[in-house]
């Protein structure tokens, strides 16, 4: 994320409107920059959109991109709808221009995962031409360098743009009020809060007594239009996700204008009246406005409860797994006889992808790993243990990684790890595809974003370049993999590489082909008799391997089996077999 703002803002410097967009973990990656470029600021528009994950649905926290906006002294905005979304984002290019800086749009992850009607508009034409124009003062905001030294100065001009930033958001459409005049409570509200709220309202049938102000400009915030509404009502009830950032900013205004505008009653997050952590929901509002206003929430009848325990009873339990055919199946099980093999109490640390589920699912990883942070953090806690050896540490130490990971944030780590002679395992999982947010390109892969061809990056040689010894091996082979793993162990101290490459399952390669077609020869099957107690489908548990009650024996459900061949590999008592597919 930071090489992806620092190429954004050189499209910028060049003259040429940039958009920069990741989720609120990636911020925190392109911060650095981002306060430089605050402080040096920018020529054409360039927009950062940044989506949070209220209630983790996707992420390891549910960090909040908010206060980098007030951290780094730029414009925020956050959309309200999906029409709102596209006219926000035009608009921010224009502010941009307008103070020479960049302007973060936040959204949010049920925002950025619906969908909706949007009116569209023209295209401008394209007649900006690439050019940095370099050669003036470091005054000169037109061809001056590009540069936030001298910082006090540049620090000085960043703060006046940000008050032209409120100046603008004043007259703002993307602030709205609605309800009564002189509202009972008054609701502050932003983003997919606001749906909420409106929501909550009507339901609670309390429209003539509650106001809703929805807020476009979250940073900095329009003072007077703020005083203005606040003057109007002596509650105030501010709905937002995560934390309570406009809460906070909005109390401080309200203490600033107390004279003007009276003493006022806030309720949010700070108060208990919502929840400071998870995503909102109308539920939530409706029983916050409901407790403030002695409004009893409206309550769901009996006939409506036994429908909803009804369908609860046809959905059926989906746990969080791997994929029929996924080769990260294949490596944990590896990995997990391979340390229970060694007996040390060895480890894993964990990393961000779908092997991520190996910390938290028994039928994903088989709780095999023992760390999740960051990206690339697997690598670097890897690191620091592998050089506790000193302290009488003797636990076998491995780090795993998948290849879009390993590009993005674990070589400084394993540079870190040869260089410090850490005595580690690292294992690339390469399953040549960012899989888990869409096969999006990598540097492993010989087609670049916009699908060009391009030079491909090899895990392999990299590896070797840094000093680290490196095998390379088929995750598929069950136990090729996992003597390698007990070898490796045993070895020489230092850092050993380990790759294991598999296509993903869901990859247009092997998408709708099958390598094997699979069985189960219920005349070796043991069934419950089995003495692993049924290792295939309690254990190993991929989506293909069912478990048939009425015969009490295994069973391959053919529509979601891959073909992969890898649970022949498992049975004790071999009764799972496997033939080769006619190749179409």
């Amino acid at each position: 994320e930071k090489v992806a703002m620092e190429a954004a803002a050189a499209a910028s410097f060049a003259g040429l409107r940039s958009l920069c967009v990741m989720k609120q973990n990636g911020v925190n990656v392109a911060s650095d920059f981002l306060l430089h470029l605050a402080g040096s600021g920018t020529r054409a528009g360039m927009v950062l959109v940044t989506c949070d994950d209220p209630g983790a649905l996707s992420s390891v926290n549910e960090g909040e991109s908010r206060h980098f906006a007030r951290l780094m002294e730029i414009p925020l905005l956050e959309p309200a709808d999906f029409q709102e979304a596209k006219e926000m984002t035009r608009w921010a290019f224009t502010l941009s221009e307008e103070i020479r800086s960049i302007v973060m749009v936040r959204s949010v992850t049920r925002m950025s995962h619906a969908s909706g009607n949007v009116i569209l508009g023209a295209l401008p034409p394209a007649v900006r031409k690439a050019e940095f124009l370099c050669d003036g003062a470091v005054s000169d905001p037109e061809r001056g360098p590009m540069i936030s030294a001298p910082v006090i100065e540049k620090h000085r001009l960043q703060q006046e743009k940000i008050r032209k930033a409120a100046a603008i958001f004043e007259k703002s459409p993307f602030n709205a009020y609605s309800g009564p005049e002189r509202p009972e409570l008054l609701i502050i509200t932003s983003s997919a809060c606001r749906l909420y709220s409106l929501e909550a309202v009507s339901l609670l049938e309390a429209e003539d007594r509650v106001g809703i102000l929805k807020l476009g400009t979250t940073w900095p915030l329009p003072p007077a239009l703020l005083k203005r509404v606040l003057s109007t009502t002596e509650k105030i009830l501010i709905v937002e996700e995560v934390l309570p950032f406009l809460e906070e900013q909005v109390k401080i205004l309200a203490a600033e204008q107390v004279r003007e505008i009276g003493v006022k009653t806030f309720y949010g997050k700070n108060d208990g009246a919502l929840p400071m952590a998870g995503e909102l929901n109308p539920a939530l509002v409706m029983a916050a406005v409901g407790r403030i206003l002695g409004i009893d929430p409206p309550v769901l009848s009996s006939a409506y409860r036994e429908k909803l325990r009804a369908f609860a009873g046809l959905a059926p339990r989906r746990e969080q797994t791997f994929c029929p055919g996924c080769p990260h199946r294949a490596s944990f099980w590896s990995i997990r006889e391979a340390l229970q093999r060694d007996g040390r109490g060895g480890f894993v640390c964990g990393d961000i992808g779908c092997y991520a589920m190996a910390s938290l699912f028994p039928a994903a990883g088989f709780y095999t790993a023992k760390t999740l942070h960051a990206m690339g953090s697997g690598t670097g806690l890897a690191s620091g243990f592998g050089k506790l050896g000193s302290f009488g540490m003797d636990q076998p130490i491995i780090a795993v990684c998948g290849d879009s990971t390993f590009y993005h944030a674990a070589i400084p780590a394993l540079i870190n790890a040869v260089h410090q002679n850490a005595n580690i395992i690292f294992i690339a999982l390469d399953n040549n595809g960012t899989a888990m947010t869409g096969f999006q390109s990598h540097p492993g892969i010989d087609v670049n974003a916009m699908g060009d061809a391009s030079p491909m990056v090899d895990i392999a040689a990299l590896c070797g370049a840094i000093g680290a010894k490196v095998v390379v091996g088929d995750p598929f082979a069950l136990q090729e993999t996992r003597e390698t793993l007990n070898r490796l162990m045993e070895g020489q101290q230092g850092v050993k590489v380990l790759i294991l490459k598999q296509s993903c399952a869901l990859s247009p390669e092997k998408k709708g082909t099958k390598r094997y077609l699979m069985q189960v020869d219920d005349t070796l099957c043991r069934g419950d008799a089995c003495g692993c107690n049924r290792l295939c489908t309690r254990i190993f548990r991929c989506p293909g391997l069912l478990w048939n009650r009425e015969k009490k024996k295994a069973q391959i459900d053919e529509v979601i089996c891959a073909g992969c061949g890898v649970c022949a590999g498992i049975c004790p008592a071999e009764a799972i077999r496997c033939e080769e597919a006619a190749k179409s």
